[in-house]
Parts: C-alpha cells; structure tokens; sequence
C-alpha cells in the first residue's frame, strides 16, 4: 500500500487510537509535552502515544507517569527545530531527522492516526505541507482554532498559516472550517459566516465578495452560509465557523489574546486597589473563578491544519501541561470522529463550482521564493 493511501486508511476497528508527538515541542519540551499526554490518557484511556525527541529527556519523564509510559512507544531524534527558527531552515535541517519532522510522518506512514505539536508554528506547517502534501483540490493549508464567544465556542480560520486568499481559497476553507465544526459541535449544518468589514453585500474586497457570492449559490448541504460578518461578530458567536485570510486572523486572534490579558490585569489591579474591593473579592469569588475559567486560554488549546492528505493539530508553545492535553483532547476527536474523511465528502459536493486556483506544485515552485518561508508561521 502506498504511503498517500495509508495516510487515508480508515482507523480499524479493535485497535487504540494512535497519536504522534513532538515531545520536545514548545518553550520547555518533555516537562509539559509528557505530563500532558498522561492527562490526556486519564480522559481517552483507549490512546496510545508515539513520543519523538531525545530518548533519556522523555524516559525521565515518562518514569513519573507509568500509566502513560505502559500506553507509549519512544522514537529517539536528536535534532530538536528551535521555536526561532525560519521554517525554511527548520526544513533544511529538521527534514527526515528531527522530532517534528517525525511526528508528522507517523502520519504519513499510517504508524498514527493524528500528530500534535507545541512547536514552532511556522516550522511545523511547511514540515507538513512537504511531508504529508496537499489534498487534491486544495492549494494552501488553512489554521482553525477554537475561539471563546457569548454563545459558546466558535471556529475560526485561517488565523496566520499563510497570508492572502482568493476566492476559492475562502470558499475552500469554509467546507473545511464547516466540516471540522461538525464534529466539534455535533452539527448536521453549521453556519459559517465570511469576516468582512459590514454585512452588506456591497462592502469588502472583490475575494471575499465574489466567495460570498459562490457559497449563496452553492447552497452545500453540509454547511449554512449566513453572509458577512464583523469583527465584533466574532466575540458574538453569530456563526459557528468564521472564515478569513490567514493576515487578518492572525490580528484578530492575537488582539482578542491581548484583550483578554489587558482585561485579567485590570481585574486583579482593581482588587488590590482597597481593602473594601479585597472584601468585594471574596464575596463574589465564584463569579470571579467562572470568568476566569472561560478566558482561560489552556481551556481552548490546539489549532488544526486544514488542507493536508493528515491531521496536525499545533499547540501553543508557551502553554502548561493542562493546555497541552487539551490540544491533544482536539488530536482526538479529529482522529476519532474522521476529519479528513468529512472534508473529503465535503469537497466532492463542492462539484464545479469552486476550480483550485492553483496545484501545491506551482505554488511552491513561484519563481525566486522560497515556499517555506513565504509561510507567516506566526499564530
């Protein structure tokens, strides 16, 4: 069986569901990457974990958690990518040798069901563009997180995998974006909504207009186009997936980050402030423990790379072991519940109406650029 065949090879049934690490990923690597992976086995006890990176930095881990060290198999890599480093030089170096590069050709080889990663964003999105490549149709990956809003949690897409679109791009990151909600919402037909800069039809550049205009046409069954929406949309929770270029998602994403922050200091500032506020603390502790719990970040931890023949789901690099399991928690259900298989579907329903603007190879090969890092890596 080839490689692109295994890598969409259905989970058989009567085995554990298989998950790829980078276990040296992120700020501090084995620390949070191991006893992440043992939280993560207390809530799926039917996982098994493939862990890359320096054998003796994860088997002192993995020594404190025998639980998880009975479910896990370690895959010696001496090369570690730095999370400074250009994707185009982490490719150059970390290519076929490196933790990364490993965890993700897992993958490919049908050896794990899903990859997850704390690393270098940037790094780890060309690594899996070139090792595991595009699915047919699709010409540029798509990064989807999960985004805290008043109704619940939304998706968003593309929040910095690479900068631009065309209107097929939009289009095509809509179905996958809807597809992938499906499964995180339990949803027959999510809504999706177009960020623009006002709902009226006339507003916005010709790309996210004209894809507009193709999802009302389209009318795929599988997803609920609702038209434009704003940025103050987002927080609303107006539509369960919100589809963008990946520059200004990107923004978006990191000043709702920088809000929440900004908003977290001024309550514990306003606290401080007299004894009478102390007391006003203790008193209305729970509500203030609730608010805390729903801008907790760890608690919306794991973006999902769209578009690729596999999943990889990125974990925030700075994050703590509850945030790393929570990435591996959305590993998961992308795995358990067949991601690649409903964006598949959903492709094909697509029918003529969308035409890839480009193949992966033209893109990658645009004369004088380098495709690594022409890739943001920035999320």
């Amino acid at each position: 069986m080839s490689d692109e065949a295994q890598a969409h090879e259905p989970r058989r049934s009567g085995r554990n569901l298989r998950i790829s690490l980078d276990a040296m990923g992120g700020d501090v690597g084995p620390t949070v990457t191991v006893p992440g992976a043992a939280l993560a086995l207390e809530r799926h006890p039917d996982c098994e974990f493939l862990l890359f990176g320096r054998e003796s930095e994860i088997n002192a881990e993995l020594d404190k958690h025998p639980k998880l060290k009975a479910r896990a198999r370690v895959i010696h890599a001496d090369i570690v990518v730095p999370m400074d480093e250009k994707p185009s030089q982490a490719l150059r170096h970390g290519r076929y040798k490196s933790s990364m590069w490993m965890a993700i050709d897992a993958v490919r080889k049908g050896e794990a069901d899903v990859c997850c990663s704390a690393g270098n964003t940037g790094a780890l999105m060309v690594m899996a563009r070139f090792c595991l490549r595009m699915m047919p149709g699709i010409d540029r990956p798509a990064l989807a997180c999960m985004w805290p809003t008043a109704r619940g949690e939304s998706i968003v897409l593309d929040v910095g995998a690479s900068i631009g679109a065309t209107a097929e791009n939009l289009v095509d990151m809509a179905i996958m974006g809807s597809a992938m909600a499906r499964i995180v919402f339990d949803l027959e037909r999510p809504s999706v909504g177009l960020l623009n800069v006002g709902v009226e039809e006339i507003k916005g550049v010709e790309q996210v207009k004209e894809a507009g205009s193709i999802l009302r046409e389209v009318n795929l069954p599988n997803m609920h186009y609702i038209g434009f929406v704003e940025g103050d949309d987002i927080g609303k929770g107006r539509s369960d997936v919100v589809v963008t270029e990946g520059f200004a998602g990107n923004i978006a994403l990191k000043t709702a980050e920088g809000t929440a922050k900004q908003i977290g200091d001024y309550l514990r500032s306003a606290i401080q402030s007299s004894f009478l506020a102390k007391i006003g603390y203790l008193l209305a502790r729970g509500a203030f423990n609730s608010l805390r719990s729903k801008m907790d970040p760890r608690r919306v931890n794991g973006a999902v790379f769209l578009g690729l023949n596999g999943v990889v789901v990125k974990s925030h690099g700075g994050t703590d072991a509850l945030g790393f399991a929570s990435a591996v928690d959305v590993a998961y259900d992308m795995a358990k519940y067949e991601l690649m298989a409903k964006i598949g579907s959903a492709l094909a329903e697509r029918g003529e109406w969308v035409l890839p603007g480009a193949s992966s190879a033209m893109v990658e090969n645009r004369a004088g650029e380098d495709p690594a890092d022409r890739e943001t890596g920035s999320a």
